[in-house]
């Protein structure tokens, strides 16, 4: 495994690729962070470069394209289930837990409570590319965020004064 840092407008990134494929992206110090002392640190990975445009294009108010970066996160199959949710969320919107517990009764049969999908959603391993930011609570207000709300404030702001 390897790992590269990226400094952005919310604190500092940790990158982690497999060689090939992203598996992770997190805001350093956040919930869930893996354990990076045993992976090699390594700059010049195409993936990388790949990450790190998107990412500069994201930062300067750009909604760059996903599929352009080859990821592969782990999870379970619910979770997985629900980061393929995550990233159908547009560039600048927001949607509830509820609304994708309902999301995942209709299209995969799931049958789940917002809660469950709110478990799912913070341990997404691949941040701000799979847009776990974009989740709010029903009421509109924001709730949990495993790189901090501090974090995701940032984020949704970035991407209202884009689409504004």
């Amino acid at each position: 495994m390897f790992m590269t840092k990226y400094e952005s407008p919310v604190g500092n990134l940790t990158l982690v690729s497999n060689g090939r494929q992203l598996t992770g992206l997190f805001v350093d110090g956040q919930r869930y962070f893996p354990d990076v002392s045993m992976m090699e640190t390594k700059r010049n990975l195409a993936v990388f470069d790949a990450t790190i445009h998107w990412l500069d294009a994201y930062f300067e108010g750009k909604s760059p394209c996903g599929e352009t970066i080859p990821l592969k996160p782990e999870g379970t199959t619910f979770r997985m289930a629900v980061w393929k949710l995550l990233k159908a969320i547009p560039y600048g919107e927001a949607t509830t837990y509820g609304e994708l517990a309902r999301k995942l009764n209709e299209t995969a049969g799931m049958k789940t409570c917002a809660r469950a999908v709110g478990n799912a959603v913070g341990h997404n391993p691949i941040s701000i590319i799979i847009p776990c930011h974009r989740v709010i609570g029903v009421d509109g207000g924001l709730t949990g965020y495993a790189g901090g709300l501090d974090v995701k404030r940032k984020l949704l702001k970035l991407e209202q004064k884009r689409n504004q």
